[in-house]
């Protein structure tokens, strides 16, 4: 409970190992923002379906609004949208090859597909994703300047696409403006409370720990208990665990403490079940951090 995590990639996942809840403040640069070229689908994109089918509520959506409402779509998403009407299948001709772009960049950011891991060429994928307005581009073109130290311009991918309702991109902006940004805690806050709303597990047990830690906001275990038994109850097994501790000290209730902590050990390996039963049996409450 004493960690926040990395931020995550356009699928809800990371890669590095966690990192300490807080780093020193260092005062905040100028934040950069994507170029207007990387910006040009929004700009260019039409503002009305050209010739709706007569009688078709569907087809006068205007080709923006349906742009940003799917933004964060993947790929099964998009194909089902795209079948609705002709004009939605124009409207979102740019997200869907964005996708290509996104696949391209995960074979190159991973190694995959018969590719050699090049991060460059990856984020040269992901930005030509991020400019036909996907959301899931956008936040692994953040995660990799992030990785490059290059965190202006990371961040300003990931509040474009916090912006656009990502609840990636809100969760990873939230763990950036912890880190780096302190006077933007309160804000930090305000991303994580939309990205948990939205069924966000990582972005669940963030809010967790600030309620758990006062961090931000009023110290409150059973509201902490509360939004860690949401991520656990979506398969976050630190959450899981977080929970079992906060039903055994009495916070949030005593009902569910029997089925999550039967979850928990379905889920460890021996080693690790008798490592979290010391762990409980040994636990503590947290002090609240000061500013």
């Amino acid at each position: 409970m004493k960690q926040m995590t990395w931020p995550c990639n356009s699928d809800g996942h990371h890669h590095f190992a966690s990192l300490p809840f807080f780093r020193k403040p260092q005062e905040s640069p100028i934040l950069a923002k994507p170029s207007k070229s990387h910006l040009s689908f929004f700009n260019s994109a039409p503002k009305s379906a050209p010739n709706p089918p007569q009688g078709s509520d569907f087809s006068a959506l205007p080709y923006d609004v349906l742009a940003r409402i799917a933004a964060s779509f993947a790929l099964p998403s998009l194909k089902t949208a795209s079948l609705v009407c002709r004009a939605w299948r124009d409207a979102l001709k740019p997200l869907r090859e964005a996708m290509v772009f996104l696949k391209w960049g995960k074979r190159f950011k991973h190694g995959r597909g018969g590719v050699k891991a090049n991060s460059r060429k990856a984020l040269d994928s992901f930005l030509k994703g991020a400019a036909r307005g996907s959301t899931l581009a956008m936040v692994d073109a953040g995660l990799i300047y992030w990785e490059m130290g290059k965190k202006e311009e990371g961040i300003a991918w990931y509040r474009l696409a916090a912006e656009l309702g990502d609840p990636t991109g809100q969760c990873n902006l939230a763990i950036f403006y912890f880190q780096a940004y302190p006077s933007k805690t309160m804000e930090a806050i305000g991303w994580l409370y939309q990205a948990s709303s939205a069924g966000h597990v990582r972005a669940q047990y963030q809010l967790a720990l600030c309620l758990h830690q006062g961090r931000g906001v009023k110290r409150s275990l059973s509201e902490a208990a509360r939004w860690y038994l949401r991520a656990a109850e979506g398969g976050y097994v630190r959450a899981m665990y977080n929970t079992s501790l906060c039903y055994l000290m009495g916070e949030g209730g005593e009902r569910a403490a029997g089925h999550v902590k039967n979850v928990i050990l379905q889920q460890l390996s021996a080693s690790s079940r008798d490592r979290a039963m010391l762990l409980a049996d040994t636990w503590r409450d947290l002090p609240a951090h000061s500013s």
